[in-house]
Parts: C-alpha cells; structure tokens; sequence
C-alpha cells in the first residue's frame, strides 16, 4: 500500500484516547529484573518501565502506532530516538493520568533513495495533582517501499 505524504502530515494533532495506569510492584520488580540492575529503594519505579507504560497508559498500542504510521510489514519501522524527561521520580502502586499525541512527521529521502516518515509522538503522565511527572517524545521511522 502507498501512503501519501499528505496522509501521514494529516496525522499530527492526532491525540491517543487517554488513560490511567498504575505500576503495580510486581511489573516493576520484573521490569527491574530483566534489565540485571538492582531494585530501587522506596518503591522507586525503573526507568525502563518508560518503554511501555506511556504508551499503553495513554489508550494506544505498539500495533496502533504500526496501523497510524501505515507501517509497510516486518522491518519496516526503525527507533530514531527515545528522550524521556523525569520531572518527579515515578513510584509504584500510584495512579497517573496519562494522555498524548502525535507532535510531528517529516518525509525524508536517504543518500541511497530510501524514502521514509519521520513520526514524532508526545506522551506525558500525571500525578493526582495534575502535575507532569514524565514526559516522553519518541521518534519512529517508517520506511516507504521503492516505487
């Protein structure tokens, strides 16, 4: 399937639908764990968690993201960058609001002709305060098929 650069410029503004989530202890003790660092003290959440729980916080999915990229099959979605912000530790077994969107996307060609989107989505968790605890901004390329 071809996706036009209109279709995927259409697509910033897109908001996920919102949620809640709440690490539980045991999700973050196995998150811990498959990394081989210790556990943090004070019910203090790893920072891998940041990985999925802004994502699936925040009513969306890896597949979702996949479907609203047009993502051209296997291999054809590559990690451009992760910046996370912490602006308050995260703790376990407390509720965060969560709500995001997708903030931008760029058409790009490679030296070697290899066309591709460049899709940006914002993704920030909030305390019982309202207040922003986390923010993460990830960047995805989606490669296009040659013509």
């Amino acid at each position: 399937m071809t996706v036009t650069e209109q279709q995927m410029l259409d697509l910033v503004g897109h908001r996920f639908p919102g949620g809640r989530y709440r690490i539980e202890h045991w999700e973050n003790w196995l998150l811990t764990d498959c990394t081989g660092a210790e556990q943090l003290p004070d019910g203090l959440v790893h920072p891998i968690a940041l990985f999925h729980v802004p994502i699936l916080g925040s009513g969306t999915s890896i597949t979702k993201l996949f479907e609203l990229g047009h993502a051209d099959g296997a291999g054809s979605v590559g990690l451009e960058s992760y910046d996370w912000e912490y602006l308050e530790p995260l703790r376990e077994d407390l509720e965060y609001r969560i709500e995001g969107a997708i903030t931008s996307v760029e058409r790009r060609t490679t030296d070697e002709g290899q066309v591709y989107d460049a899709l940006a989505f914002t993704i920030e968790l909030f305390d019982a305060d309202d207040r922003v605890v986390a923010r993460i901004t990830n960047r995805w390329r989606f490669r296009r098929a040659k013509p």
